[in-house]
């Protein structure tokens, strides 16, 4: 190469054509090669070059090698070893970081008189080494391209120096033809190259300049070069706002700009490339206007306003270069390079609606994807559900998330708020199927759970009433109940899940309950026939007729029932399960809202749920037939979850008025976010079993988890606001407590109990013990106000105002924590927390109950806490559903550097 001054320029530069730029003679050598970067770029541009890197350094590291498609190349620690070696070379690669930058540069230079151009990958380059850089460089004779560039690329030499032009394929996007591009951007620059193909335009040298303050080959150099390459008829010019280094430019051949930036005028301080600051000359708008006035053009090309002259065009979008060019080049009367390679417009591989009914011009029907994505796409048609990354789940959830300034908890998107006025059915559906269940899954659900319930004769009644009888709280009794249903007594469920899944996965199905659906299609062999078929052990069990008589009975709609029910024999229990939860969770399923994974175990909470509620009735309720007296033909046909869960609590059935309460209760308590205690026990539960295929996979053994986790802190504090109500409002005459007028004073029995619960502080302070926190007041997460409130807690005052109801107990919360404040009891206005409202709301419902003797008080502390377990199940099978798809494996243990012992 010419090492002498070019005429016309007051500093040094070498390159005089393009075709300078990057050869096939060129050898390159590259700093700190081993490199996260360089280590994943450089074989590529090595292979596509035909091995021109010679070899590079990397401290420490002398001897390795870095392993390339074209060959292994050599490292060593410095530069100097490398010629000792015997490599020559001209080019040397910068990959070092911006504190080594210059010195790297000082050793390239110093060591190898043959250098001649180095490339500069590294951002963010002191201004003061910048400076030094330049000034080793002028007076050495060298040319520099970058900092903070991507190299450069010559699409008819097939060479690439330095960074990723043209990206992991270098030979798909730098095609060969008679268009140049000088960018800021080095991503962009492969960008424009691709874009230019689609209206039939190849690319000669491509060039990323990069952004930093100081761009070493500038705008002005390219020009240069660009005329006096006979390769190349046009350019394509990218640019940033920052600098002057485009101004006032004869680029001699027809020139697209397109200049980018203009909301950065807006900033005072750089963004993104170091040199695309802003201020006064050099924003978008006036760089804009340089090349207007040099193109001689009126205005910006746009497709609506296609001005363009034989000088050039200027764009600030870069889609509209292609066309842009085309129409300047056509003014110099030359035609693209070769055809269109296709169109910019949006042409989507894959498209899912979610079932939206979308406008014509927004329905965008996906195109056959190029080669070798076509493949990937089809099989990726062939999955079925959604796909979830796996990823650290410790202390996260893709669930539930708390709303950090209202303080009220979400679960898949819908606010606890709102689910406590949803039916309960559509709660126990929402963490499994990601949506709220339709009326045709809510009694589809109804009927599931209900045939789950009555325990007669199963050893899960005989161990949960031993565990019952063993004093232990409803949490350990659901707890020994879940433990028996385990994957054994799933298996045949399961499995018909899967095989039905496998029959109408490319069916054409969307919606499980369009019985219209034609399923001629759809055959068995004999041996999967059998699965769904009640078999000898089947012969007592008058569930499944029951089942699909209370399905009719509710009106409900199943194309896998009714394909089931073509089979012209007696179905078993686990099929018609299995057919009931594939059609709650397919349409979510299609629409890629749940994961295979998800729809295969919905059986398994469905069982779940039935047996730990019915685990919390006492075995003696448990007959043959019915449940608390209930037939089982009523309770399969016209029994709702709320009916269920208030039987098990309280052994009747609840009048619409008391299932409300309920029904509230449970939706504000599903929430059961990361940071609690019991989702942390059945996130672990999962996370313990390690990868979750679905031979591993274990519901019950989470849900363990998750109750064990539960205790009279956390769960059974309505328990104990429950029995702190039962002992206040003892012998005060109380009939009925919903009647505001009931004569009892509230503000003088809260002012009573304030005054002896501060005594009895100020006595405990003394003997340096505590006193007992009151059940039912305070909570961690609602403090540091003057008055404080629970979000559910005001939820549920203002529904009841809304309805004119009245509760005593809640009235008298609220007297109380205003009376702890007035009497110096406490410091503010503590909030009256959801375990109060638990107990005020189920207290209010038992009241009579309890008064006439039918309940005892231990019975009306175990459904305080049964309720709480109640939307915790639910909320909790949230975070296992999640935690199962989501999680990896052990990733809820605590790192050793964040453990503590205590002395």
């Amino acid at each position: 190469m010419n090492k002498q001054r070019i005429q016309g320029f007051p500093y040094y530069l070498g390159i005089n054509a393009l075709s300078d730029m990057a050869t096939r003679e060129d050898r390159v050598c590259v700093l700190n090669i081993m490199g996260g970067e360089s280590r994943q770029v450089t074989p590529t541009s090595h292979a596509f070059s035909g091995g021109n890197v010679v070899f590079g350094t990397a401290p420490g590291k002398a001897g390795s090698v870095l392993k390339t498609p074209a060959g292994d190349i050599p490292v060593y620690n410095n530069v100097r070893e490398g010629l000792d070696a015997g490599h020559d070379f001209n080019v040397g690669v910068v990959y070092l970081p911006p504190s080594g930058v210059r010195d790297g540069v000082a050793e390239l230079i110093r060591v190898n008189s043959g250098l001649e151009k180095i490339v500069i990958i590294t951002e963010k380059i002191a201004v003061h080494d910048a400076r030094e850089i330049r000034a080793m460089a002028q007076a050495n004779n060298i040319d520099i391209v970058g900092g903070n560039c991507l190299g450069v690329a010559d699409s008819w030499n097939r060479v690439r120096i330095g960074g990723a032009l043209g990206g992991d394929h270098p030979d798909e996007s730098l095609l060969k033809g008679s268009v140049s591009i000088f960018s800021n951007s080095g991503g962009f620059t492969t960008t424009i190259a691709q874009y230019l193909a689609t209206e039939g335009w190849g690319t000669t040298t491509l060039i990323s300049s990069g952004k930093d303050v100081y761009i070493h080959y500038a705008a002005r150099d390219f020009a240069h070069a660009l005329k006096n390459d006979d390769r190349t008829k046009a350019a394509v010019l990218y640019v940033e706002p920052g600098g002057y280094y485009e101004h006032d430019i004869d680029f001699g051949k027809p020139t697209v700009a397109c200049v980018v930036g203009r909301w950065k005028s807006k900033l005072t301080r750089a963004v993104g490339h170091a040199g695309a600051m802003a201020g006064t000359g050099d924003k978008a708008e006036d760089k804009e206007n340089w090349f207007i006035e040099a193109f001689g053009t009126e205005g910006v090309y746009t497709p609506d306003n296609p001005v363009v002259s034989k000088k050039g065009a200027v764009v600030n979008n870069i889609s509209d270069i292609p066309a842009a060019l085309t129409a300047v080049m056509e003014l110099n009367g030359e035609t693209p390079d070769f055809p269109s390679t296709g169109s910019l417009a949006l042409k989507p591989w894959m498209a899912n609606d979610r079932g939206l009914n979308l406008p014509e011009e927004l329905a965008l029907k996906p195109v056959k994807p190029s080669a070798p994505y076509d493949e990937q796409v089809e099989a990726l048609k062939e999955h079925i559900g959604a796909m979830v990354a796996r990823q650290t789940m410790k202390d996260k959830s893709g669930a539930s998330v708390m709303d950090p300034k209202s303080q009220v908890t979400s679960v898949h998107g819908h606010s606890v708020l709102d689910l406590a006025l949803e039916p309960l059915e559509a709660n126990f559906a929402l963490p499994l199927v990601h949506e709220i269940a339709n009326e045709n899954g809510r009694a589809l659900l109804d009927v599931a759970v209900a045939a789950e319930v009555n325990l007669v004769g199963d050893p899960i009644l005989v161990a949960a009433d031993a565990a019952r009888e063993a004093g232990n709280a409803p949490n350990a009794v659901m707890a020994t109940a879940a433990a028996i249903v385990g994957p054994n007594r799933l298996e045949r469920a399961l499995n018909c899940t899967d095989m039905l899944i496998e029959l109408f996965a490319h069916s054409g199905l969307q919606d499980g309950s369009d019985e219209d659906f034609d399923t001629s299609g759809i055959t068995l062999d004999e041996q999967s026939r059998a699965l769904f078929l009640a078999g000898p052990e089947d012969k007592d069990d008058p569930r499944p007729e029951a089942m699909l008589k209370a399905v009719a009975a509710r009106g409900g709609k199943s194309v896998f029932l009714k394909f089931l029910g073509g089979l012209d024999a007696r179905l078993n229990r686990d099929a018609i399960l299995a057919a009931i939860a594939l059609t709650i969770s397919w349409g979510p399923l299609m629409r890629k809202r749940i994961t295979k994974l998800t729809a295969h175990t919905l059986p398994w909470y469905l069982r779940l749920y039935g047996v730990m509620v019915g685990a919390t009735i006492p075995g003696t309720h448990h007959q043959s037939g019915s449940l608390c007296g209930i037939p089982r033909e009523e309770r399969f046909s016209e029994w709702t979850m709320a009916d269920l869960c208030y039987l098990a609590m309280t052994g009747k059935k609840p009048t619409p008025e008391e299932s409300l309460p309920l029904q509230i209760l449970v939706g504000l308590l599903i929430s059961n976010g990361p940071g609690s205690i019991s989702a942390q026990g059945a996130k672990g539960a999962v996370a313990a079993d390690g990868p979750q295929t679905p031979d591993r996979v274990q519901i019950n053994k989470a849900m363990l988890g998750f109750l064990s986790h539960c205790g009279y802190s956390h769960g059974g504090n309505g328990f104990e606001g429950m029995a702190f109500l039962l002992q206040e409002f003892e012998g005060k005459g109380l009939t009925d407590p919903t009647d505001p007028n009931h004569g009892i004073d509230l503000k003088q029995m809260a002012r009573d109990f304030a005054k002896d619960y501060k005594r009895a502080k100020a006595e405990a302070k003394e003997l340096g013990s505590e006193v007992r926190a009151l059940p039912g007041v305070h909570h961690p997460i609602f403090k540091g106000k003057p008055v404080n409130h629970d979000p559910r807690e005001r939820f549920i005052a203002g529904f009841m105002k809304e309805r004119g109801d009245y509760n005593i107990f809640h009235a008298f919360y609220r007297e109380l924590v205003q009376a702890l404040y007035d009497t110096g009891a406490s410091r503010y206005v503590f909030c009256v927390n959801v375990d109060a409202v638990i107990a005020a709301l189920l207290l209010s419902l038992l009241w009579k109950d309890y008064q006439s003797g039918a309940l005892k008080k231990h019975d009306l502390e175990n459904a305080a806490f049964t309720v709480f377990l109640y939307g915790r199940m639910i909320g909790s099978a949230a975070e296992i559903d999640d935690h199962l798809n989501r999680g990896r494996n052990m990733d809820t243990r605590t790192p050793a550097s964040a453990c503590g012992h205590v002395v």
